[in-house]
């Protein structure tokens, strides 16, 4: 058995081996001293202990960029989309603007179309939306334009995201998640945020997903351990209860923002002031039509659902006859049924109003299609009893073939341009004539000291006639029952 050397053998060894001066510096030194033979062959800089173990700054891998041009494209570069439908019904000229009209909500959206692809089937496959092997030939398109995103024409189902995903290898999204992108980032106020929260809400809980431990059930019952007994519970699970949670907190604030706006319906109720509601197909120019009509100042802008937030103007008719304009949130095809669900409080401005402006963009190839659109949401919202005024707008733009056939077609319809002013005063005119009149007819000479009912009478009711007396102001009007009755002592029959 051999034994070792001892501490005072390697030290007479060092001092045989090293000269004065290195000799303290290779007793601290843990490895053998650096040799020329052996040390002078190795790769790169040689460091010490120290150096070794500190935190070293590896240089090229900072992605602050110093060109302002440079600088400037990161900040501006935009997601690259495959557009993708599949063509069930219809023409195929049918096919091609519902593929243009989701390019448009994807460029509003931020992302800039790379290409567009259309099949033709009877229905959508289970699997994969548009089959396997299309899926494949989508793949080669995705690799050859480089594109990192898919944005399929329709609501795919959990299942077809997925398994279209693990094809295409880049991210697969739905019509219904494109446009519920673009509600977020256009809402603004508190009420709009909160109705687009909920509808993502209620889009993403049948999509949730997970992959290994995170989909796990938690450990319990006789063989678990100190500190591993569970509620039983996956991961999934505990996401889907707690998003559950969210959505009911953000129903319980939408309903509470609802009594706000209803309390304001009432008391335009109580003082009999007519109600106008604008509805229309997104970007037909609901906004522009109101700031002509009442100078509400409403954002404009040529984008899908620019404004969503309602605005309420008070606006006056020819005669002087008072009523209120409300916007409302754009509508498209394929609405998806989350918005309408979260936003039916905003869109109940509709069907509480007297008159409806249905605004239809006067420019687009397929007009009826807009408005076969608007008028199933219409539907949807218990808005059908409400009488309804087509306004084609963007007059200046449109074709005239197009303006005849829709003339023609809708009885109750006139022709507009919001940007010129063209038709503006002959729509005054048709809203004054459409909107609900006082049902009494009455003649009163009020005296001077019930001036309130005079003023009442201009608020509330129809002026024909007015004029001033030695005994008070002999008036003519059609009011409201109730403030017939309160008119009815000062009639000349009562005062006879």
């Amino acid at each position: 058995m051999t034994s070792s050397s001892s501490p005072s053998q390697d030290a007479k060894r060092l001092a045989h081996a090293y000269p004065e001066g290195l000799r303290a510096d290779a007793l601290m030194e843990e490895d053998v001293a650096w040799k020329h033979d052996i040390d002078g062959a190795r790769d790169g800089d040689q460091f010490d202990r120290s150096e070794r173990a500190a935190l070293r700054r590896v240089a090229g891998l900072s992605t602050e960029l110093e060109d302002v041009t440079e600088v400037e494209y990161r900040q501006l570069r935009l997601e690259r989309v495959v557009l993708v439908g599949v063509w069930t019904s219809g023409t195929a000229q049918d096919a091609d603007n519902s593929l243009a009209e989701l390019a448009a909500l994807a460029e509003t959206a931020g992302a800039l179309v790379l290409d567009g692809v259309i099949q033709r089937r009877d229905k959508p496959d289970a699997a994969t939306y548009i089959g396997s092997g299309k899926a494949l030939e989508l793949r080669d398109v995705v690799m050859e334009t480089g594109a990192d995103t898919v944005i399929c024409d329709g609501e795919l189902s959990p299942g077809q995201l997925i398994q279209l995903e693990d094809v295409v290898k880049v991210k697969v999204i739905d019509r219904t998640a494109l446009i519920l992108d673009i509600f977020a980032q256009h809402a603004k106020s508190r009420e709009g945020k909160a109705q687009v929260a909920l509808a993502q809400m209620q889009y993403m809980l049948p999509r949730l997903r997970g992959w290994g431990q995170s989909l796990s059930r938690q450990m319990g019952g006789g063989r678990g351990g100190l500190a591993t007994r569970g509620p039983g519970e996956t991961k999934i699970e505990t996401d889907r209860r707690r998003i559950r949670e969210k959505m009911a907190k953000m129903r319980r604030e939408i309903a509470e923002m609802k009594t706000g706006r209803e309390i304001k319906r009432q008391e335009r109720r109580r003082n009999k002031v007519p109600s106008v509601a604008i509805a229309g197909y997104t970007n037909a120019g609901k906004s522009s039509l109101l700031n002509r009509l009442t100078g509400a100042g409403v954002l404009v802008e040529n984008a899908l659902f620019a404004t969503l937030d309602p605005t309420v103007r008070r606006a006056e008719t020819p005669s002087g006859r008072l009523y209120t304009l409300a916007d409302t949130v754009g509508f498209v095809r394929h609405l998806p049924h989350h918005l309408v669900e979260a936003f039916r409080s905003t869109m109940e401005e509709v069907g509480d109003s007297d008159l409806i402006l249905h605004v239809v963009d006067g420019s687009h190839p397929v007009p009826e299609e807009q408005l076969a659109a608007v008028r199933e949401v219409i539907r949807e919202v218990g808005a059908t009893d409400v009488p309804e005024i087509v306004v084609i707008n963007k007059a200046d733009a449109a074709d005239p073939l197009v303006l005849q056939r829709l003339l023609r077609v809708e009885k109750r319809s006139i022709a507009v341009s919001a940007r010129t002013g063209q038709g503006l005063e002959e729509l005054l005119a048709l809203i004054d004539e459409e909107l609900p009149r006082p049902s009494v007819e009455i003649e009163a000479l009020v005296p001077y000291t019930q001036g309130k009912l005079v003023a009442r009478a201009h608020t509330e009711g129809e002026v024909l006639s007015e004029e001033h007396t030695a005994e008070g102001t002999l008036i003519k009007v059609r009011v409201h029952a109730e403030l017939a009755a309160d008119l009815a002592p000062y009639t000349p029959t009562a005062t006879a």
